[in-house]
């Protein structure tokens, strides 16, 4: 789940949202796939192997895929995960649910300040900015795709900067 920090500590900087290990992990690990699609299945150990991530949570973040139907298992000594759609129709936004369950995270929703002021029946001017945040990160992160990642920096640059009216 993404991690906003509760507040800033005295003197420093502001909170900050970031992503988890799970999303990165999660988005490395299908990368990975999405560069060798068509390729047949690899096992999670060399997965783990190639990207220098651990074993164990290469299987956690693969079994969290496939339940979400990002990937596919095949059993048996040639065995191993692959993408079970095309690159190109998985997005950022669909691993990172898979990985973590949401994208972005609203604070009100999950950890009110206070009960009534937090409430769904409460007027509040600053939940809206939360809302539209977290539908602008939606809308850029669907809009880019496990194939768009398999792209140079430079040129996703210029995909997500397409995608952003930029």
């Amino acid at each position: 789940m993404p991690v906003v920090d509760a507040g800033p500590a005295r003197g420093s900087a502001a909170p900050v949202h970031r992503f988890t290990t799970w999303a990165e992990y999660g988005l490395i690990v299908s990368v990975n796939l999405a560069k060798r699609a068509g390729q047949g299945p690899v096992a999670a150990r060399e997965l783990a192997e190639q990207e220098r991530l651990p074993h164990d949570y290469v299987e956690q973040i693969l079994l969290r895929l496939r339940r979400a139907g990002l990937v596919d298992s095949v059993r048996g000594a040639k065995g191993g995960y692959h993408l079970a759609r095309e690159p190109h129709v998985i997005t950022v936004k669909d691993v990172i649910e898979a990985s973590e369950h949401v994208t972005f995270e609203v604070n009100c929703d999950l950890h009110p300040v206070d009960p009534q002021r937090c409430s769904p029946e409460a007027a509040c001017s600053i939940r809206p900015v939360w809302r539209m945040l977290e539908q602008r990160i939606n809308d850029l992160l669907a809009g880019i795709s496990l194939a768009d990642l398999t792209h140079d920096e430079p040129e996703l640059y210029h995909i997500a900067g397409a995608l952003a009216g930029n």
